[in-house]
């Protein structure tokens, strides 16, 4: 049974979430804020964490950098009120996996939770695969470009596997969210975008080359330039 730990100041939203995922099978841990939260992920490892962006002593921006600093690559889902662009950027390039504005649907957390936790459970090939100068190895869960380590989030690694799965062949931002991420974003691909440009920034370090190229009004493609 998966483990879901929930981080939210608000009582009533954090019962209605546990209640809701328990309904779905869920074993659920919950915490007011993100210092309480820390142990919780410490000692119980859980396998998702949903964690709220506005709360006292620390939000859920903080919480997540503590758990990147830490390279704990725990999947989370950030919920906000904040749905500016903007506030969508900050959330994401924090660490965050994904997000979800508020107001939301029950249905819809549901939905995100699970695709998220498919996602944690898939095996990927586990051939190594390779392209130019970059290498990913599956099993071993590490990626190098021109021989220097690369630290990826899960969502990055996920990203660049499926990447290099299909290299020189055009990949439509549909098929990739739904190959990554797990589900449809009824087109609101700047998750997407964000991802992309985050991979480029750790390809292209040191004045690295560009390989993923957009290719407008369709998608990306791994190729040398």
């Amino acid at each position: 049974m998966p483990n879901v730990l929930v981080v939210d100041d608000d009582p009533k939203l954090l019962k209605m979430l546990q209640r809701t995922l328990v309904y779905e099978g869920l074993n659920v841990l919950t915490a007011n804020n993100g210092l309480e939260a820390l142990p919780l992920v410490e000692n119980q490892h859980p396998d998702l964490i949903i964690v709220d962006w506005m709360m006292p002593k620390m939000d859920g921006i903080s919480f997540i950098n503590r758990l990147r600093d830490a390279e704990d690559k725990t999947m989370v889902l950030m919920l906000t009120a904040r749905d500016a662009i903007e506030n969508r950027v900050e959330g994401l390039e924090s660490g965050a996996d994904d997000y979800l504005v508020k107001p939301f649907a029950p249905a819809e957390l549901v939905a995100r939770v699970h695709a998220m936790l498919r996602r944690v459970e898939s095996k990927p090939e586990n051939q190594k695969v390779s392209y130019a100068d970059v290498t990913l190895d599956p099993t071993m869960h590490e990626a190098q470009r021109d021989g220097i380590d690369l630290t990826l989030t899960v969502t990055e690694f996920n990203l660049l596997h499926l990447l290099l799965r299909h290299p020189r062949q055009v990949l439509e931002r549909r098929q990739i969210l739904s190959d990554v991420w797990g589900y449809d974003f009824g087109g609101d691909d700047n998750v997407l975008e964000i991802y992309i440009g985050y991979l480029r920034k750790k390809l292209e370090a040191d004045g690295k080359p560009r390989l993923i190229q957009t290719v407008r009004g369709i998608g990306y493609v791994l190729r040398e330039e």
